[in-house]
């Protein structure tokens, strides 16, 4: 089942309470307070794993927990941190507040750790309330409490291509027939009931992705047919590409009316780059090809997902048009980003671990010198020695 949306609460570990303790051992009197610290508690982060495609792992688990601190103990020993807890999400997912709506993260790079819910902070033991006045304190810190909060989750699939076009425009056949993917194909209206991916090689050595979207009709923008609940995909493509049948008898029409459900969604639509196809161009005649209407800004192209025709130029023109763009051009503008992870406000509440970024490309794997620890006294340099005659 494709979920593309869900909520979950997410609860950090409480930190540990802090020890009260005197050290008591034989030949050391009034010993002095030796209790420890308690451990901090985990907290939660939110992980983009890029081989999950869904939200679907995460319906039947709402709840995300992460462990408490360990109470500190005698003779200074700090209590065991909590262990952290993971969310993973694929990516493109956006994090919500759910009660006061708040954008929290727009996570896309995968890899990156967005911290959902900091963990409460570990109390000070009695050892760090001795004073000349107060030598044997009995008091202790309580364990600081965790956050908790309760996260809307959304997806939207990242691709280089989106089909958009009326029900049966034939843009599941044309997704088949380009890539691996094998999406519900049938002769009826709203075959397609959840977004698909589909990875189309270009040459030897590059791909893009092309997702298929359910098709949309005439107020699709205020909640008609499935077009609602699925235009939120189309935010991240980098190209639309709009497939009308060859065999439409206003072809101009549809074109209009198609932008216009996606200028209702959002005015950013209106400036992306867009090609239109005429599909099914298997059951035109020869005087009927000729007579097809000049669309968009570049010439339509003439395809035909049953016969192949018209496919490969269609590819290599799309691979050319991404060339050509930004890396990302859908990126949150107003957001902060670090690490493709983008962060609300100046007082970010996601933050990313450094030990577990991507390492960057073009630097070294290794280090630059390498240095081998010695056993103290293992390795001596030697020194001439002078012998000394009778």
């Amino acid at each position: 089942m494709f979920v593309d949306e869900c909520t979950i609460d997410v609860a950090a570990g409480r930190g540990g309470d802090g020890c009260v303790s005197f050290r008591r051992e034989k030949f050391i009197p009034r010993g002095g307070p030796d209790g420890g610290d308690g451990g901090h508690g985990g907290s939660v982060f939110l992980r983009v794993n890029p081989h999950r495609r869904t939200l679907s792992h995460l319906r039947h688990t709402p709840s995300c927990r992460a462990r408490a601190g360990e109470a500190g103990r005698g003779k200074q020993m700090t209590g065991a941190c909590g262990e952290d807890a993971l969310v993973e999400v694929p990516p493109g997912t956006v994090v919500h507040d759910a009660e006061t709506g708040e954008w929290i993260a727009d996570a896309t790079e995968p890899g990156s750790d967005v911290l959902l819910a900091r963990g409460g902070r570990g109390g000070r033991g009695n050892q760090h309330f001795k004073r000349p006045d107060r030598r044997a304190p009995r008091v202790a810190e309580k364990g600081k409490p965790a956050e908790a909060r309760r996260l809307h989750l959304t997806l939207k699939l990242i691709a280089d291509v989106g089909l958009i076009g009326l029900p049966n425009a034939g843009k599941s056949t044309l997704l088949s027939r380009l890539s691996n993917a094998r999406p519900k194909i049938a002769d009826y209206p709203f075959t397609t009931l959840a977004p698909a991916l589909g990875i189309v090689p270009v040459g030897d050595f590059s791909s893009l992705v092309i997702a298929d979207l359910p098709g949309l009709i005439e107020g699709a923008a205020e909640g008609r047919g499935l077009g609602q609940r699925f235009l939120r995909h189309i935010e991240r493509t980098r190209i639309l590409l709009i497939l009308i049948e060859a065999v439409d008898a206003h072809p101009a029409k549809t074109h209009a009316a198609l932008l216009g459900e996606l200028r209702s969604w959002s005015e950013e639509l209106e400036t992306r780059e867009t090609l239109v196809c005429y599909s099914k161009a298997d059951l035109l005649t020869r005087e009927e090809r000729g007579g097809l209407p000049q669309i968009g800004k570049r010439s339509p192209f003439l395809i035909s997902a049953h016969t192949g025709e018209g496919l490969r130029e269609l590819v290599g023109m799309l691979s050319r048009l991404l060339a050509e763009m930004p890396a990302d051009p859908t990126a949150a503008g107003a957001a902060e980003t670090a690490g493709g992870v983008a962060i609300h406000g100046t007082e970010a509440v996601a933050a990313i671990r450094e030990e577990d970024a991507p390492l960057d490309r073009g630097a070294r794997p290794w280090p630059t010198r390498w240095v081998i620890p010695q056993r103290p006294g293992a390795c001596r340099p030697r020194t001439n020695r002078q012998e000394v005659g009778p």
